[in-house]
């Protein structure tokens, strides 16, 4: 099978041109060679820069003939030629397309090459990773307001589920701040029965949008409200957190007056040096020798491994001390504030709670949708929106199946609310460790799973152990990074629009809460789109042709029917300027979905201009486009790629 393809050939020069004056009194040249397809076998090669060891031909399989110069034409400023060329499509077939189970059941698409090495190298990874997931997942069920082990039951179907569906060996599917953040917003104080439920419905909500290809949604979301979405929910967590670093109880916030007097010591000193220990450890990864010896190597490889484990380090020393102290003394001895103890930590299966009592009242299905609010949607949409931008971050080839990762998100979430877990998605810090530490697929999550599974089986009974200070400072440096306000600068100086974006869903988040705020910058972002669709950029110049002045009117960006009433205006306000004595010309070749509306103001702009005697010409308008509009003796068509002046006289219908 042969098809043509397009070349692009530079000439070294051009001998025949002939200059016209512009619009503004600046020389233009014009190619005048022949448009007619060239049939001439004895074109010389050599005039438009072949060789016969040009590069271009070389990876074209040296097919290249004089019978594949079909057609020539010149381009910009007469500098370029498009060439078809006739080449062998053997070599640039596409792949194929793998079966359907292949794809959604992704593991046995490595399975069937792993391998000795490939099993190491997930194995390192996957214990690296448990050293980074078990802490945090800790922590943030405590900033959800949930019990620890609950954290731990997160990450532990999340690995395994993704180990199976997931396409991105990176990506590490667990608690994270984001969500979080969402369970404390949406359910609160209210009974762990509503985050079962919530998990569920934000899991169905994704593989929805999985089977569906719905993907296309979190694009309405710009990079501006991602960031400024993202900085404030930071914002927010470290705040929260602030209080429990300092040791702080109740409700509110206190004046300055009142901070210091209700700080609680103990706990401020201890969350201080936590959080001194957090920062410098975490600056062991960045240490550089000046020399580069097997011995430095091992060293900068054993200070990373301290490094990335800063958080179980910190947890398990401040635990082993709060338990040597109980041991020794007693626990109410213990000056700072510790975690709720755990009394059971049994990983077992339960369908999700769709009915139980709640305040003296049983709640059924459609009363737990009605609490749960707008969670059902935000939460889900944050989850995909993390997880795509993660594996977007990892992907090789830049091949990345994104309805299969909504899919595996949706089957963890659904998957873990039948085992009492708290919506998850991908955190990016754990990703990052995942990359460093060599793994290779997804299987690592499996290894990682073991791990947290172990922790939870032996350490349970020492959860009460941790000191909740400890956990604000991990959770704090885990989340003061992702402040980022360097985007502000440059979007003013840019992009007003996206300025506001981010400003505006930075503010509202932080005064009225991050789902109104995501709400905010969507909304805001689709009115600045409807505004540019409503009134597209267009260009109104006198130009002139072969002696004959006319009024081009060229629209710069995409016309949709909801602009066209716009360009309307601007061909009435160029007429009266140039007092209805020149012909109008369209340059329709933006117009999108040409439609009724596009049909009944053209024609409407067209009986405006007859009554003032000025001739419309259509420019660059299609033949299907034509079929639909009206008859008119004031119209004339330009089918060409030029102008001349023919088309600005009136034609005979």
């Amino acid at each position: 099978m042969r098809f043509f393809i397009k070349r692009t050939f530079r000439l070294p020069q051009l001998t025949n041109y002939k200059s016209q004056n512009s619009d503004d009194g600046s020389q233009k040249r014009k190619s005048i060679i022949n448009e007619k397809p060239v049939e001439n076998s004895s074109f010389d090669k050599t005039q438009t820069g072949f060789s016969k060891n040009d590069d271009d031909i070389q990876n074209a399989d040296n097919v290249v003939d004089n019978k594949s110069l079909e057609e020539l034409k010149p381009m910009k400023n007469g500098e370029l030629l498009d060439t078809k060329v006739t080449i062998d499509t053997v070599k640039y077939e596409q792949p194929p397309e793998k079966h359907w189970i292949l794809r959604r059941l992704y593991f046995l698409n490595w399975l069937k090459t792993y391998d000795r090495e490939t099993a190491i190298a997930d194995l390192i990874a996957g214990i690296t990773l448990g050293l980074t997931i078990i802490p945090q997942s800790i922590a943030y069920a405590a900033l959800a307001g949930l019990s620890s082990e609950y954290g731990l039951y997160s990450a532990i179907i999340g690995k395994v589920f993704y180990a199976l569906f997931g396409t991105i060996p990176q990506v590490s599917i667990g608690p994270t701040s984001l969500m979080s953040l969402m369970v404390l917003q949406f359910v609160g104080e209210r009974p762990m029965q509503f985050v079962v439920v919530l998990a569920f419905l934000a899991g169905l909500v994704e593989l929805l949008m999985g089977v569906f290809q719905l993907g296309f949604v979190v694009n309405f979301i710009p990079t501006p409200v991602t960031k400024a979405f993202t900085s404030a929910t930071a914002v927010i967590v470290a705040a929260v957190q602030f209080k429990n670093l300092l040791g702080l109880k109740g409700k509110g916030v206190p004046s300055i007056g009142e901070l210091f007097k209700r700080i609680h010591y103990s706990d401020a000193i201890l969350g201080l040096i936590c959080l001194v220990v957090l920062l410098l450890l975490r600056q062991l990864a960045h240490i550089n020798f000046k020399k580069n010896t097997p011995n430095t190597r091992r060293l900068k490889k054993f200070l990373w491994y301290v490094s990335i484990s800063r958080n179980a380090l910190v947890v398990f020393i401040c635990s082993t001390i709060t338990y040597f102290w109980v041991k020794n003394r007693s626990l109410e001895a213990i000056p700072y504030t510790l975690t709720a103890k755990v009394t059971s930590a049994q990983l077992t299966f339960s369908l999700p709670p769709f009915a139980f009592d709640y305040k003296n009242t049983t709640l059924v299905f459609t009363d737990i949708i009605h609490e749960l609010g707008a969670g059902i949607a935000v939460v889900p949409i944050v989850a995909i929106l993390a997880n795509v931008a993660i594996a977007k971050a990892f992907v090789k080839d830049n091949r990345l199946d994104a309805s299969q990762e909504m899919l595996t998100l949706g089957i963890c979430n659904i998957a873990g609310s039948f085992f009492n877990c708290m919506p998850t998605c991908g955190a990016f810090t754990r990703s990052a460790v995942s990359q460093a530490s060599g793994v290779r697929t997804p299987l690592s999550g499996i290894y990682t799973a073991i791990l947290v599974y172990l922790a939870l089986s032996v350490l349970t009974p020492y959860f009460g152990y941790i000191p909740r200070s400890s956990i604000a400072a991990l959770l704090i440096i885990a989340v003061v990074f992702m402040i980022d306000f360097s985007p502000i600068k440059e979007l003013w100086r840019t992009n007003k629009k996206d300025f506001f974006s981010w400003v505006g869903c930075f503010i509202v988040c932080l005064a009225a809460g991050v789902e109104v705020g995501l709400l905010f910058g969507i909304v805001l972002n689709m009115i600045f789109v409807l505004l540019r669709l409503g009134n597209p950029k267009v260009e109104v110049t006198l130009m002139e042709c072969e002696n004959r002045n006319y009024i081009f009117v060229s629209p710069t960006s995409d016309v949709y029917y909801s602009g066209v009433e716009y360009i309307r205006d601007k061909i009435n306000d160029a007429c009266l300027l140039y007092r209805d004595d020149f012909p109008v010309v369209l340059d329709c070749r933006r117009f999108m979905q040409f439609d009724a509306t596009f049909v009944d103001v053209i024609s409407a702009v067209a009986k405006e201009l007859r009554e003032r005697d000025v001739l419309l010409v259509l420019f660059g308008i299609s033949e299907e486009s034509q079929q639909l509009m009206h008859k008119s003796e004031n119209i004339n068509y330009c089918e060409g790629d030029r102008i001349c002046s023919d088309d600005l006289s009136p034609k005979k219908q």
